[in-house]
């Protein structure tokens, strides 16, 4: 049976990516320690789901494995060896605030957890396919200097700018802030670009924004809709930081990246790298995200503005996922942002 190694199976798109390639007839090792428990607190443990893939997926292997201790990651490697047809990782430390609060941990999660797998794939199953999942903030916030206009709940781009469709690959990752959540996250990116070019190895770098999803365990300083849809049901407060509420994200669920990984697998490239996310068909700003979940939970949200954005987000972000579709034309979009938040409205 072919098998696929999920870094981060217990997370969004490591369990959907889980379960659509057991759907495919692989065989599914989820490599997964839940240091998201530790980085967000209890609510936002990974245990739970990595239980449930376990009961509901016979061909799915769970593996209690930390992606920085290679000793443990090696005996993975050596038990399927040439067996292994694709490693997705998708294992991170996800957040910004908590990268600044323990810089070393963020680093060696992101950046050294990636190097050992990329290293040990091509020890021992080179023609494997390596598909990491990203994110745009390898760009830092060279976004923001775009030309923008403010319009009444949302920032948009000026008409007829060459990223009006979004933003594309071309965009320089250099002179700018990323945050050090971005700079160990990049570190990662160009680590997986260099070992498809200097090894010749299948490789592809999915660039993701806002992923989100019925099955995701947002928190505060992660997960965006997820958490936000939390505090519309549970009356808690929500607090905006910086932009007037009005920044724009593009949204994607994490089965659509996990679509997408597959169609990669399935006709691989080297040293790829692609924007990913909910393009012109999925995205919002906060204030257009609250007026949604404010719908589905029938409830004013409890909110206030903090004037300070935090350092290196956003102020408008579309991704262009036009080259992934030049080389994936059969690959789209099934949720939009009503849709996916309707989904993890009625999963809590």
């Amino acid at each position: 049976m072919k098998v696929v190694l999920v870094t981060g199976s217990g997370g969004l798109v490591g369990s959907e990516t889980a379960r659509l390639f057991a759907s495919e007839g692989y065989r599914v090792v989820g490599i997964d320690n839940n240091l998201r428990a530790r980085f967000f607190g209890e609510a936002a443990s990974t245990a739970p789901i990595q239980g449930q893939l376990a009961k509901e997926l016979e061909n799915f292997e769970p593996r209690d494995a930390d992606i920085r201790d290679q000793d443990a990651l090696r005996r993975i490697f050596e038990t399927y060896s040439s067996d292994i047809e694709a490693i997705v990782h998708t294992a991170a430390q996800p957040s910004h605030d908590w990268a600044a609060r323990e810089p070393h941990t963020d680093f060696t999660v992101n950046a050294n957890g990636t190097l050992n797998l990329l290293e040990l794939t091509r020890q021992f199953c080179p023609t494997s396919v390596f598909a990491f999942t990203s994110t745009n903030k390898v760009y830092g916030d060279a976004p923001n200097a775009l030309p923008l206009r403010e319009l009444d709940e949302r920032w948009e781009i000026e008409q007829g700018h060459r990223y009006e469709m979004g933003i594309d690959e071309t965009m320089s990752v250099d002179q700018c802030k990323h945050s050090l959540f971005g700079v160990s996250k990049l570190a990662a990116d160009v680590l997986v670009q260099e070992y498809g070019r200097y090894f010749d190895m299948k490789t592809a770098c999915f660039r993701a924004g806002c992923i989100s999803g019925g099955s995701h365990a947002g928190a505060e300083l992660h997960g965006f809709l997820s958490y936000l849809m939390i505090c519309a049901v549970s009356g808690k407060p929500y607090s905006i930081f910086g932009y007037g509420g009005k920044q724009v994200r593009d949204n994607i669920h994490g089965h659509d990246v996990a679509t997408a990984i597959l169609e990669f697998v399935r006709a691989p490239r080297s040293g790829e790298v692609y924007n990913i996310g909910g393009s012109r068909e999925s995205n919002c700003s906060v204030l257009e995200a609250i007026r949604i979940c404010e719908e589905f939970s029938g409830k004013k949200m409890v909110y206030s503005h903090v004037d300070q954005a935090r350092s290196g987000d956003h102020q408008w972000w579309i991704s262009d996922v036009r080259k992934f579709n030049s080389h994936y034309p059969t690959w789209k979009l099934t949720y939009d942002v009503r849709a996916i938040l309707g989904q993890i409205h009625d999963r809590l």
